[in-house]
């Protein structure tokens, strides 16, 4: 027996007892018999009810089955099949024989323990089995009946009214009793037995921490409620990425990312590149310090730590923490005192549980090895108290060096350095990639979807709000690199379901509402006391925060000493009269370590988290000391361009007309920096709360001067002034060169939205080629399904290659019947979407991926040419051979060391990436012309006598080959061919030798 098979008949024994209580079966023993179905059928009135009812408890089987499974997949491994089953049979027997009605229950004061021992004291244990099978079975039916008592508990009060109404109350009852069993920890299946009451104990404990940390507030500063409301953290949770942290961690050199990445960027590709997850790192290091910005997840991920361990739910690579106990230790709470000894360490987290712990069990927990220590953050202390945790933490690892440990800190607080000397491993928690946001933002409205009537919308409609601020995420680049944490994506969600999926017109109140919460709300909520000791109010620290912005950006720096800047501060501190006496370099301190704006990006450096707070504070710091001036000097210079944008938005009237008026008249009297000036005044649009008539006039001309769009720079950088852009773009492309309709498509693409797919739709008439070409191209900027149906639909695509970025793409081509060339950039897994598809000529996967079946090529028998290449495992290979007309095949997927069957009409064939295993005596084929072997590095393959042996072959072209080898083994080149290419290939030393008499040879 299986443990699935085992789990399953568990699951449905005890979801069978319940249904047995709560439909009456006990009133007579003759039903005891029935199937669940069968008592469905004779208990409840109505096929709709009998089957709402067999779903609900269906659920709770599979809520049973979940749970028991992988403790049982475990246990099973030390028991034949004659063990399994016995036990499993004698769990089920005992349940069919012991009094577990609903007056039972309720004389067990529905207590399963003392459930337990009343059934132990009146049913006959049963014999034959061994200790082992003995100790497996007790565990199993205590573990059953506490699921029974627990969904007996949550069943609706049976009353005498009609059977309709009673069961119309368990509409949500097998999700309700699935998320209960969930919530319950395990009962030690994987851990080490200990003393009675240490067992009891921990699972009372694993009980409490599986209830009251698998919980997390919403973000609420954007809504009026008093107090956030509250939903499941294993709900909510995402798994984020880490990098490894050596320490000198420094943002590269500015790059500027595209006004407006394609939807391929939301694929997850992975990759070195992408970082790994976070689980990932945790599992190959016994102790590790996890160091992370504001906001970055930290205390979020050991919570979850904590509840997964309790429940012995870890799987994948953390799958060997199940059997942990997790130990919670805040370090805020310590503040102004002593680190915890090991009996206090569970004051913070199961305070009300402390008394009744039996003596020296942290103790034992730890010594065991089988303790998980998870402490966090070191940065909410003061500075002087980091070095005794440092020191506490020390001797308690000396005294227990079997635990595992994670500690969390900002960076400006504890150096990657800073446990190194303890042997610990330390990661650093990276900015969200777009997947990662994606995945965040369904994770959270998915969560949400629990607080029921407290949410400010009607449930049904959460989908809509995902998708809509999704959308939002994708068209709007900015929102997307401000939520590049779990705190501010948070922060965009909520503000987005608390104003009707409405999200503000710019950037000005995002990033207002960002700077308050990280720099000051965060703290302020959390009682941080190294936070609640400061004497800086909000006001003072974005008053130092702007300064330290404009002299960085004054100086067109994005970094600078630690050393200097106290200096500022210590100079601007001295003009805030009402702090008297505070000094520069402890202020600096707790900016850096508490802000959630500064950081230190290399030892004694310190820079801004994210360029963008750096622009916004200098912009406001400029308005605030009427630097209007300065700007319009800078305004040509590209650096200045996101400060000048939004100190438009800060400014007053005078300060806008001044700052506007001055941009434009430079443009008037510099031609050389015109259009780069004029650019830069409209996209100011973007951030201005209102313009005057005199300077509104200006501002259209400008753009009038710029319009329309030549050459390729001129999209991205007409696409930067904005929506507003697209009013002043025509309904139509007749009456430009084909030119300029090209780029005005590419500019209209760029900018995005759902006005601009509008106006795709009307330039999709336009059949010259270029045009065509930009319209194919959009594609990747917009939803898949909606252009495909809204501007693609009209478009003459039949002969013209069709490059897809990213699945969605694929899903779509279906719609799109004159397509018959597509070119597939993106990872692929799976090839049964072609069966969907209509009849193709052309196809080509660049980036095939993991095992892919190759006979879903089979539903395109049309194809005459085909690509396929990746880092694939492919089945299905004999399929190459019978596509009926294929003429060219480009083949790169050789995981095996032969070349696959080929097409009876095949005349061109290109075989890539291979190496020196590549073994071509299968190649045998009496039509193919021309053949390209493009090694992956200098080779000769085995079998290279074959390509002699074709009959018609023409044209050879080859890529990193070992020619000079080739010549000495066979005839080169082969008989018959009259081109040869030669790529990057080893030659003879004897020039002579490639002397070849009728051959056309090249040689680069």
């Amino acid at each position: 027996m299986s443990a699935e098979a085992a789990a399953l008949r568990l699951g449905t024994t005890v979801a069978k007892t319940a249904a047995d209580i709560w439909l009456g079966g006990r009133r007579r023993q003759q039903e005891r018999q029935l199937s669940l179905t069968e008592l469905v059928r004779l208990r409840v009135p109505g096929l709709r009810l009998q089957r709402s009812v067999e779903r609900q408890f269906g659920q709770i089987t599979d809520a049973v089955f979940d749970r028991l499974e992988p403790y049982l997949e475990h246990e099973f491994r030390g028991l034949d099949e004659a063990g399994r089953q016995a036990v499993i049979d004698a769990v089920c027997d005992t349940f069919a024989r012991a009094d577990l009605s609903d007056e039972a229950v309720f004389a067990a004061d529905a207590q399963p323990a003392e459930l337990i021992r009343r059934i132990t004291g009146s049913v006959r244990a049963p014999v034959g089995l061994s200790e082992t099978e003995s100790r497996l079975y007790e565990t199993l039916f205590a573990e059953c009946v506490e699921y029974y008592v627990r969904i007996v508990r949550s069943l609706p009060v049976f009353e005498e009214r009609a059977a309709a109404e009673l069961l119309a109350r368990t509409a949500t009852l097998g999700t309700e009793v699935a998320r209960l069993l969930e919530r319950l920890p395990d009962r030690s299946l994987l851990a080490p037995d200990g003393t009675d009451r240490d067992t009891a104990f921990r699972r009372r404990y694993l009980e409490l921490i599986s209830r009251d940390l698998d919980e997390v507030e919403l973000f609420r500063r954007t809504s009026d409620r008093a107090a956030g409301p509250r939903v499941r953290l294993s709900v909510a949770y995402v798994s984020l990425r880490a990098t490894g942290d050596d320490g000198s961690r420094r943002r590269t050199a500015r790059s500027f990312s595209r006004l407006r990445p394609d939807m391929s960027d939301w694929e997850e590709v992975g990759g070195e590149s992408s970082g790994m997850r976070v689980e990932t790192g945790l599992s190959g290091a016994s102790r590790v310090l996890l160091r992370g910005e504001a906001g970055s997840g930290k205390t979020t991920l050991l919570r979850w730590l904590a509840v997964t361990a309790a429940r012995g739910a870890f799987s994948g690579e953390l799958a060997d923490w199940n059997g942990l106990t997790p130990v919670l230790v805040k370090l805020r709470e310590y503040s102004g005192r002593t680190p915890p000894a090991p009996d206090a360490m569970l004051d913070g987290v199961a305070g009300p549980l402390t008394g009744i712990m039996p003596k020296g069990w942290v103790e034992r927990q730890l010594d065991s090895g089988r303790a998980l220590l998870l402490i966090d953050g070191v940065d909410e202390l003061l500075d002087r108290e980091r070095r005794a945790v440092r020191d506490w933490l020390r001797k308690l690892l000396v005294a227990y060096d079997g635990v595992r440990v994670v500690v969390t800190s900002r960076p400006a607080a504890a150096g990657a350095d800073w446990l190194r000397g303890e042997d610990f491993t330390a990661m650093h928690l990276d900015r969200m990639s777009p997947p990662d946001l994606a995945a965040f933002v369904r994770q959270w409205h998915q969560a949400v979807r629990e607080l029921g009537e407290d949410l400010p919308c009607p449930m049904d409609d959460l989908p809509l709000y995902e998708q809509s601020l999704l959308t939002s995420l994708k068209d709007r680049p900015h929102l997307q690199s401000l939520a590049g944490t779990p705190l501010l994506a948070a922060m965009l969600c909520a503000m987005h379901l608390n104003r009707g999926r409405q999200l503000p017109r710019d950037r000005m109140e995002l990033y207002r509402n960002a700077l308050h919460t990280l720099v000051h709300d965060r703290d302020a909520d959390r009682n941080v006391p190294s936070a609640v000791d400061s004497k800086l109010s909000l006001s003072d620290k974005l008053v130092i925060l702007r300064d330290l912005a404009w002299r960085l950006s004054d100086n067109n720096r994005s970094e600078i000493s630690v050393e200097q800047a106290a200096v500022h501060v210590g100079g601007k501190l001295r003009a805030m009269r009402h702090l008297d006496g505070m000094e520069g370099g402890p202020v600096l301190d707790q900016l850096r370590h508490r802000s959630g704006i500064l950081r230190s990006p290399a030892e004694a450096r310190l820079d801004f988290v994210h360029r963008t707070f750096q622009e916004y504070l200098a912009s406001a710091e400029a308005a605030e000391e009427d630097r209007m001036g300065n700007l319009v000097e800078r305004a040509h210079l590209d650096l200045w361009r996101e400060t000048v944008i939004m100190a438009a938005g800060h400014a007053n009237a005078r300060q806008r007309e001044e700052l506007l008026g001055g941009i434009l008249d430079r443009a008037d009297r510099e031609p050389r920096q015109a259009r780069v000036l004029r650019l830069l005044a409209a996209s100011c649009q973007e951030t201005l709360p209102e313009v005057s008539d005199g300077l509104a006039g200006r501002l259209q001309d400008a753009v009038s001067c710029l319009l329309p769009a030549r050459r390729p720079t001129d999209p991205p950088a007409l696409a930067a002034v904005g929506s507003s852009l697209l009013r002043r773009l025509p309904g139509s492309l007749s009456e430009l060169t084909e030119k300029s309709a090209a780029q005005t498509v590419r500019t209209v693409a760029l900018i995005g939205g759902g006005e601009a797919l509008g106006l795709l739709a009307r330039y999709a008439e336009d059949t010259r080629e270029r045009v065509v070409e930009a319209l194919i191209e959009a594609w990747g900027y917009f939803d898949a399904d909606s252009y495909a149906d809204d501007v693609l639909a009209g478009v003459p695509l039949t002969g013209r290659q069709v490059t897809l970025t990213h699945s969605g793409q694929l899903r779509a081509v279906s719609r799109l019947p004159r397509i018959d060339n597509l070119w597939v950039r993106h990872p692929v897994t799976d090839l049964a979407v072609l069966a969907e598809l209509h009849p193709l000529r052309k196809l080509t996967f660049v980036s095939l991926i993991g095992e892919v079946d190759l006979s879903g090529l089979a539903a395109q028998p049309s194809l005459t040419q085909l690509g396929l290449s990746g880092s694939a495992r492919p089945t299905g290979r004999d399929v190459l051979g019978e596509l009926p007309v294929l003429d060219a095949l480009y083949y790169g997927c050789l995981a095996e060391p032969h070349t696959p069957r080929l097409a009876p009409k095949l005349s061109t064939l290109g075989l890539l990436h291979f190496d020196a295993s590549l073994d071509l005596t299968p190649l045998r084929h009496d039509r193919i012309r021309w053949l390209g072997l493009y090694a992956g590095k200098l080779c000769v393959p085995q079998g290279i006598r074959a390509v002699s042996a074709l009959p018609r072959l023409a044209s050879l072209y080859l890529t990193l080959m070992d020619v000079a080898t080739w010549m000495e083994t066979e005839p080169f080149p082969p008989p018959g061919v009259t081109r040869l290419d030669l790529s990057n290939c080893l030659l003879p030393d004897d020039a002579t030798s490639l002397d070849l008499p009728g051959v056309n040879l090249t040689v680069s």
